[in-house]
């Protein structure tokens, strides 16, 4: 298994933690890492077409198994021939388990030793998702990366909560690993214990003693402080074999993603730019600016200057501002445009940085662009008082 991931270069700028540039060989394509993919939950990253993504070099993109089980359903997507044909995307794509459901519906799923049973938040129809329907559901699909079922629990939980629930998530990644897996297909664990260093271990080790192809890091961004986050990976790392791909789930802040690569974090995945450009916000090497407020209104500049994207060559803030309040389409799919340009830029940069060993430097540099002063200590990172949010600055 090692050969489908290869470590180029590793820089050290936190003690104990190494930073990494590599590449994760899959069915479908290389990945270079440090990578984020963009969310396509339901077969699309919303108002993208697969042109676009190759446009805006996107590498990887995620799917969801419950979504997709429920639409259009395994049937209709095994007479299409999968999901890289059904969305004709023919680049790597990674499909989450559906163990992120387990926590963000609550209200409509009761665990059982064996899975989930769930009622649909489409129409209520009662449906059961464990390892064995988990992974047939993925193998349908036809994802190059696929995830273990596990329980991604709430924040905050308590130690026999958290300790009963690795049980679980250990007990079904064994399960998840005797599944038949479709050729070329790579099996990730996810490493669960909320913010518990005993249970964080406990349930790494676990993972790397059955084997997988990589490791994620799992149950973070999910209402913890950043302090806590953190604490979380620095729990976890060092109990993830060094020679396979580490993916830290739902974690889209760039700052965090900065720390997260200094600890050694090799893909990361979120939904903040889509959602971001729906809501009419625009990320900025400088944070973020609300482009649908009144005050850009007659603003002839570009979305951001200096920026190369589609959007920003073409059209103006005062545009895109009132292509929003029309509620036209497009006004959206600019903005999200800019927002993957923004993010695949700034991943692009941060790979360089480790190519040419300034890894230290691009760090402090985008603590100066998105926090305002220079990153913190570790010991004051990881102290217990998060540090301030992200500066949503104008220009």
């Amino acid at each position: 298994m090692s050969e489908i991931f290869s470590i180029a270069r590793e820089q050290s700028v936190l003690p104990g933690f190494h930073a990494r540039r590599g590449a994760l060989q899959t069915a479908h394509g290389t990945i270079q890492t440090p990578v984020f993919m963009p969310v396509g939950t339901q077969g699309t990253v919303k108002t993208l077409e697969p042109r676009d993504l190759k446009e805006l070099k996107v590498s990887v993109i995620l799917g969801n198994t419950y979504h997709l089980l429920l639409r259009p359903g395994n049937e209709i997507m095994e007479h299409c021939g999968g999901l890289h044909a059904f969305m004709g995307w023919d680049g790597p794509i990674l499909t989450d388990s559906g163990g992120f459901q387990v926590f963000s519906l609550g209200k409509l799923r009761k665990i059982k030793p064996d899975g989930v049973a769930f009622q649909s938040h489409i129409d209520g129809k009662k449906f059961f998702l464990g390892p064995a329907e988990s992974l047939r559901t993925q193998r349908i699909l036809g994802s190059d990366i696929v995830m273990c079922f596990d329980e991604c629990i709430p924040y905050p939980a308590t130690h026999e909560y958290a300790s009963k629930s690795i049980d679980k998530t250990l007990r079904w990644a064994e399960s998840c690993r005797q599944q038949p897996l479709a050729p070329g297909q790579l099996l990730f664990g996810i490493v669960q214990g909320g913010v518990y260093p005993d249970l964080r271990e406990r349930c790494a080790k676990g993972l790397a003693k059955i084997g997988f192809d990589g490791y994620a890091i799992g149950g973070v961004s999910v209402g913890e402080s950043e302090a806590e986050m953190m604490r979380g990976i620095d729990f976890s790392i060092p109990h993830i074999p060094a020679d396979r791909p580490r993916y830290l789930m739902g974690v889209g802040d760039r700052i965090q993603i900065v720390e997260g690569v200094a600890r050694g974090i090799d893909m990361f995945d979120c939904v903040m730019p889509t959602r971001h450009a729906r809501n009419g916000s625009a990320f900025t090497r400088h944070g973020s600016i609300p482009v649908k407020a009144g005050r850009y209104a007659d603003d002839l500049r570009p979305v951001e200057e200096g920026c190369s994207c589609y959007c920003c060559r073409h059209f103006t803030r005062a545009y895109v501002r009132h292509l929003l309040h029309a509620g036209e389409i497009l006004g959206v799919r600019l903005l999200t445009i800019h927002n993957i340009h923004r993010f695949m830029r700034f991943m692009e940069e941060m790979r360089t940085s480790l190519e040419n060993g300034s890894f230290d430097e691009f760090r402090r540099q985008a603590w100066l662009d998105l926090r305002g002063h220079l990153p913190p200590s570790d010991q004051e990172i990881c102290a217990g008082t998060p540090p301030p949010p992200p500066d949503n600055r104008t220009e």
